[in-house]
C-alpha cells in the first residue's frame, strides 16, 4: 500500500482499506427546476472492492404554470446505476461516480406519456464519520427528452442539471 502524508491527514495513493457494506440513503433533490425527495440502497462493493450498484426511487414536484399561478404536481422517478468510489483522506473522504438510467412516471396533468427512459451520471462527494454514516452531496445531469406536452409552452422536466444531498447508513 502507498501512503502520502498531507497536512497531517494520511492520503491513499492506492489499495483503500473501504468499508464494504450494504448502504440506505436519503436524499433531497433538485432534477431541472423539479424539487424531490427520495431513498436509495447501494449494493455491496464488488469487483476488488471498486464498483457497485445503486438503486432509487424518488417522488417529485414539477414546478409549471397554469394560467397565472405556479402549480407543483407530483410524479416519480427510479434510477438503476454502477457507481465507483475512491479514498481521499482515509476512509472519511471519498469522490465517486456514478453513472446508470431512469425511469419517469409522469402525472397525467400534464403529460400524455405514461413513462419517460433516459440516463444519468453524477460526480459526488462523500463525508464518512464513522464507518456506519455518511453524507453526501452529487451534481450532474439527467438526460430524459421528456416534454409537459398537455401544459402551454411544452415545458422541460427531468431534464439538465441535477444536485443531491442527502445522508447514508451503512448495515
Amino acid at each position: 500500500m502507498a501512503f502520502a502524508a498531507f497536512a497531517g491527514f494520511t492520503l491513499h495513493v492506492s489499495g483503500q482499506n473501504q468499508s464494504n457494506k450494504l448502504e440506505l440513503g436519503i436524499q433531497v433533490n433538485q432534477f431541472q427546476n423539479d424539487f424531490g425527495i427520495g431513498a436509495h440502497l447501494i449494493s455491496p462493493y464488488f469487483l476488488n472492492s471498486k464498483v457497485a450498484v445503486r438503486a432509487g426511487a424518488n417522488f417529485q414536484w414539477f414546478e409549471h404554470y397554469e394560467g397565472a399561478e405556479t402549480t407543483w404536481t407530483p410524479y416519480q422517478s427510479f434510477q438503476l446505476g454502477l457507481r465507483s468510489r475512491t479514498a481521499i483522506i482515509e476512509n472519511t473522504l471519498f469522490i465517486y461516480g456514478e453513472g446508470g438510467v431512469i425511469l419517469i412516471l409522469p402525472n397525467s396533468d400534464f403529460s400524455s406519456e405514461d413513462n419517460e427512459f433516459g440516463g444519468y451520471g453524477v460526480f459526488g462527494f462523500e463525508f464518512k464519520p464513522s464507518q456506519k454514516f455518511a453524507y453526501f452531496i452529487e451534481l450532474g445531469g439527467v438526460g430524459t427528452g421528456a416534454k409537459a406536452d398537455l401544459v402551454g409552452n411544452e415545458p422541460i422536466y427531468s431534464n439538465g442539471f441535477l444536485t443531491q444531498v442527502g445522508f447514508r447508513i451503512g448495515f
